[in-house]
């Protein structure tokens, strides 16, 4: 579902007549499908792109900040395998601000073992200059019945 929504958002902004129709909120969820995706490949350059410096990520097992994040990635002791992506909501406040809220399935390959975990994950986006960065990743676990308000 994360690549077809992608794909689908790619070519709406690439499309000279609908390039001025995308919303903010469109744009950020785009770009939390793409980190998600990003994730699963160990796409180090673009991930540490989009991390913000003084970036936080909160887990089951911890929390910790940007360069630790690279590193667990790249090391493969948490490898995000597959972020099935079930409900997003987005809020945005003044012109460089955004929440976005997902639930998801997420596969993943820890220490050792393929798990499978229903979370609601809160990420907080600041707008510097032209680009969207990630401040804070924060990971709850929660039944699979769970809804996100909008």
């Amino acid at each position: 579902m994360g690549n077809l929504l992608i794909g689908l958002f790619l070519i709406v902004i690439c499309s000279p007549s609908f390039a001025q129709e995308v919303t903010t909120e469109e744009e950020i969820t785009a770009l939390s499908m793409q980190k998600w995706q990003w994730m699963a490949d160990k796409n180090l350059d673009k991930l540490a792109t989009l991390f913000h410096d003084k970036s936080k990520f909160v887990h089951m097992s911890g929390s910790w900040k940007k360069a630790r994040e690279l590193e667990i990635i790249e090391s493969g002791s948490i490898w995000y395998k597959n972020a099935d992506v079930h409900d997003v909501a987005v809020e945005i406040f003044g012109d460089d601000t955004a929440v976005l809220w997902n639930r998801i399935t997420l596969v993943a390959h820890v220490r050792g073992n393929d798990v499978s975990n229903e979370f609601t994950v809160t990420e907080f986006y600041k707008k510097e200059v032209e680009d969207w960065k990630l401040l804070d990743l924060t990971f709850s676990k929660v039944r699979d019945e769970h809804k996100i308000e909008h």
